[in-house]
């Protein structure tokens, strides 16, 4: 015991190594390497820095995971969500929602029979445009609604800012681009706009306006709120369109690309007005009981190359009447 404590006190200096060349191949890199090696464990804690020490670590309250809510009583669940800040829930689901356009058209306009047809010198003229005078009273005071939101609105000026909405929603339904479109259509158009588009082509081009764009009808309401106020305008289109459909066989359905169509439509637009940042969009189209049905689409029908083969029923009478006249003629030689 002596000796040993002798050689820690004199420390290892005096403790000589075998030369390298003595050791095996594999010992003599160990042997040369000598550095002294720090680590965490070896490092001396002065008594000093014990408070310093202490205040690095932090204890974290473990929650009971196996706890269960039925089994705690009223004072220890308010104590839990004290603890962890949560809020007590509610007796009823309670969800915000946004409605950014309105399920319909309110008062949708009534469009005379025979509009574009009858001149206004004549008789049904002339009473179509006494009862578009009865009907502006309200359209006025939506007109006048309307400008309480938005200063700088004006039929003739709106009217031909739906027509540009109008051409660029159908040139972006003939793109399908689906994303700009819900930008200026609302989202109770666009399902219907988008029916059954599908593996279809559509060539739709707009040439010209047969009259002006001009505003027919007007009207605002609130959705639950007395302060959620939206407005609808009514335009009317009296417009020379092509339009043409194929099927994803590259078939005509619909229409044709040379013949012009002339297209008297009633369309829908509407804004949301208490809203700061929104919006005129395309909305509904408004079709009369008196317009003509459209055409149906073309059925094609697969043409097979071999002519139709006759029944039997045909082939044996056919047999018996030339036997029949067979017999006739051999007799009459008889």
């Amino acid at each position: 015991m002596a000796s040993i404590s002798a050689i820690s006190r004199v420390g290892l200096k005096f403790l000589q190594l075998p030369q390298a060349g003595f050791l095996a191949p594999c010992l003599q890199n160990a042997a040369i390497q000598q550095n002294q090696v720090r680590h965490r464990r070896t490092k001396h804690f002065e008594p000093k820095w014990k408070r310093l020490r202490k205040q690095k670590y932090v204890k974290v309250d473990i929650p009971n995971l196996n706890e269960k809510a039925e089994e705690l009583s009223q004072e220890q669940m308010k104590t839990r969500m004290k603890e962890r800040g949560i809020l007590p829930p509610r007796p009823w689901m309670e969800r915000p929602f946004y409605i950014s356009c309105t399920g319909g058209v309110f008062e949708p306009y009534v469009p005379p029979e025979g509009d574009g047809k009858m001149s206004a010198v004549s008789k049904e003229g002339a009473k179509q445009k006494f009862e578009l005078l009865e009907k502006k009273t309200k359209s006025m005071m939506a007109v006048r609604k309307i400008r309480s939101f938005d200063d700088d609105f004006e039929p003739p000026e709106f009217a031909a800012q739906a027509q540009e909405i109008y051409i660029q929603a159908h040139n972006l339904l003939m793109e399908k681009n689906k994303y700009k479109l819900r930008e200026i259509i609302t989202e109770r158009a666009y399902p219907e706009m988008m029916h059954n588009v599908t593996d279809k082509t559509i060539r739709w081009k707009f040439l010209k306006s047969l009259e002006p764009p001009r505003v027919v009808h007007a009207r605002c309401t609130d959705v639950i709120s007395k302060d959620n106020i939206f407005g609808q305008v009514t335009v009317r289109f009296h417009t020379q369109q092509i339009l043409a459909i194929y099927d994803r066989f590259g078939r005509l359905m619909h229409g044709s690309e040379i013949v012009e169509k002339d297209c008297l439509e009633y369309v829908v637009f509407e804004k949301h007005l208490s809203n700061e940042y929104g919006v005129w969009r395309l909305h509904e189209k408004i079709i009369p009981d008196w317009m003509p049905p459209k055409a149906p689409a073309y059925i094609t029908y697969r043409v097979d190359d071999e002519p139709p083969q006759a029944p039997k029923e045909e082939e044996s009478k056919e047999v018996t009447a030339a036997e029949a006249e067979g017999d006739k003629i051999a007799t009459a030689n008889a």
